[in-house]
């Protein structure tokens, strides 16, 4: 497992050396260490690197690590697509939760870590490509999913996440990293609480380089530090 630890310290080596570029301290952007589809082994592997945000798609499979790895303080992030029906194990499994996409999903899960008492961290997935496959709101619903969101019991809304169509190109994914910053930007100028817009999740392991350029706080990486994953028949 020495390659995930030397792996961790070499993405935050490029972490470092793009917010230096942007003029930003390293300490200001998050790295989540995408743990989908590997074994609990290569989170403590990880983790034992000094990592401590981890990522995961599915809740499912999420809950088993969660499970697994109680006795650890890690911060489970869930990034991907989150059917409502899952809301009511979502809300209270997870530190942050990157993919709420209408104010039904918000309230579900608000719901659901009020109950439990929990206080999850929830962004808002924004849909700028208008692709079939992805999920996501489209630009002009956020700031109602933003406003209900100061209506929230337990939730606190921090920010906006993005999946920029696929490319080898990280130039290609520039322009929609540019454009969910300036969504950000023109929802506080409207009066959105700053606060609750601080983060811009975007950026994965071809392209975070240029994500924090372009001012993402969060880092959702996988590949570069447990390598390729395996595909599941």
């Amino acid at each position: 497992m020495r390659h995930i630890a030397d792996n961790v310290a070499a993405v935050r080596e490029r972490i470092a050396a793009a917010a230096d570029k942007a003029g930003r301290r390293a300490e200001s952007v998050r790295l989540v260490a995408v743990s989908k589809t590997f074994p609990v082994e290569n989170v403590r592997a990880a983790y034992d690197a000094g990592q401590r945000d981890f990522g995961e798609n599915k809740v499912q499979e999420a809950l088993q690590k969660i499970g697994e790895l109680a006795e650890l303080p890690i911060r489970w992030h869930l990034i991907g697509h989150l059917q409502s029906n899952k809301a009511r194990k979502a809300g209270p499994a997870f530190a942050a939760i990157h993919s709420i996409d209408s104010i039904d999903l918000l309230e579900r899960v608000d719901a659901a870590a009020a109950d439990a008492g929990a206080a999850p961290e929830v962004l808002i997935q924004v849909d700028l490509a208008g692709e079939a496959t992805k999920h996501g709101a489209a630009p002009e619903d956020v700031a109602a999913i933003a406003r209900a969101a100061r209506t929230c019991r337990a939730a606190r809304l921090t920010g906006l996440m993005l999946l920029p169509p696929w490319s080898e190109d990280p130039e290609v994914a520039r322009p929609y990293f540019r454009r969910l910053r300036e969504l950000r930007d023109r929802l506080v100028d409207q009066g959105v609480d700053a606060a609750a817009l601080r983060d811009l999740s975007m950026g994965m392991s071809h392209d975070y380089d240029v994500a924090i350029e372009e001012g993402a706080t969060i880092v959702r990486v996988g590949t570069a530090i447990f390598g390729q994953r395996t595909v599941r028949t």
